[in-house]
């Protein structure tokens, strides 16, 4: 094998340095300087395993090929693993729901930890028992805010992801109306949500600071129509997007495919993005930091379908779920998502208990994961290793 002993030894915008092929080793005990640039100087036509430091993200990130694109290198937390063990993992928190056999709200919290599959663990119990709330999380907070009790629900409730228990009070969403919180979306400091829909159609947005308790700060608009609820809600690190919706009260009382988009370090109105593959609500959705997937609809269907975040443009078809549901939630890591429960298909009971996943690099249809603790339907799952983190 040829060596090279060399000092300042570097190739930058230019061919004045070889290329080096074959088995490399860096032996400095110092460092190394991988290339950098923004999101926007990204290069466009480069291998799978290009390495660059992205300075936007403030990481590394590496080109997985034309497919995936560029994704951010996340570290992974240590948290409590499902058998009680300390490793490596993401856990995703599943809260309250509606059964519909008794015709209640639940207070049910329980959890998965992403990489195993498995049945879901009791974590604790909603201080509120809610359904169809939104949620978010950052590698140690999961927040639960709004829904139906069965009327308006306003309360913001959280939870420390690693350790189990019920909820504390956060604070109060300062807009009434944003009931079953149609939309929620974060980055790794804050956390926006809104729309909704009885009793009162509402396009509001607001958000909270994860790790500041308090009230609800106004954001800016929805741009579709009020009345908005049971969106996919999804966020790279930067970006968060809904994925379809229906309208109660609007203007043609139904579905709709319409994908919206907001900045969301940045106060203001959503933006159109594209279409998704057909109109849905009461749909799950969840992403990594490049691949946003949408899982299942309203009326019952299997239908998966998937964007690239930062691309603007329609959806394309990605698979089936294992049945079809609707009023279903998801959570993931930056691999895989879950299907997490929801309405299926099976009279006369409708609500199922059943969790399926995806890989989120590879298309195709949902496989058998496990089992939630209680079967119910519109719960709200979200994880402290999603796409927006």
């Amino acid at each position: 094998m040829s060596e090279i002993n060399a000092s300042n030894f570097k190739k930058e915008h230019g061919d004045l340095a070889p290329d080096l092929v074959g088995v490399t080793e860096l032996t400095s005990p110092y460092f190394f300087v991988p290339p950098s640039g923004t999101t926007a100087e990204r290069p466009e036509n480069c291998e799978a395993g290009t390495l660059r430091f992205n300075t936007d993200h403030g990481s590394l990130e590496v080109f997985r090929g034309k497919t995936i694109g560029w994704e951010q290198i996340q570290r992974a937390d240590n948290q409590y693993l499902g058998d009680g063990s300390t490793g490596t993992g993401t856990r995703a928190i599943n809260a309250g729901g509606y059964d519909s056999p008794n015709s209640t709200n639940v207070n049910t919290i329980d959890y998965n930890t992403i990489e195993i599959q498995s049945n879901s663990v009791d974590f604790g119990d909603l201080v509120a028992a809610t359904s169809r709330p939104g949620a978010v999380s950052d590698r140690t907070r999961y927040v639960n805010m709004g829904g139906d009790d069965p009327g308006t629900l306003n309360t913001i409730q959280f939870v420390s992801v690693s350790s189990t228990g019920n909820t504390s009070d956060f604070g109060d969403i300062s807009a009434s109306n944003v009931a079953r919180a149609g939309y929620s979306a974060n980055d790794k400091t804050r956390g926006v949500f809104g729309g909704g829909g009885t009793p009162q159609n509402t396009n509001v947005l607001h958000y909270i600071t994860i790790q500041s308790t308090g009230n609800s700060v106004d954001y800016g608009d929805l741009t579709s129509e009020p009345g908005q609820y049971r969106m996919g809600n999804v966020a790279s690190t930067t970006r968060g997007l809904l994925m379809g919706n229906y309208a109660p009260g609007g203007d043609s009382h139904a579905n709709h495919n319409t994908i919206e988009f907001i900045t969301i370090a940045t106060l203001g109105n959503s933006q159109d993005f594209g279409d998704l593959t057909s109109t849905a609500s009461n749909t799950a959705s969840s992403s990594n930091s490049v691949r946003a997937i949408r899982l299942g609809k309203w009326p019952t269907n299997d239908m998966i379908d998937f964007v690239t975040i930062a691309t603007l443009g329609n959806a394309i078809d990605f698979g089936d779920l294992a049945a079809s549901v609707y009023d279903t939630t998801s959570a993931a890591n930056s691999t895989r998502i879950l299907q997490i429960s929801g309405n299926g298909p099976v009279a006369p009971v409708y609500v199922t208990n059943t969790i399926t996943f995806v890989e989120i690099a590879t298309t195709g249809n949902s496989k058998d994961f496990g089992d939630v603790t209680q079967a119910r339907r519109g719960l709200m799952s979200n994880s402290n290793g999603h796409g927006g983190l």
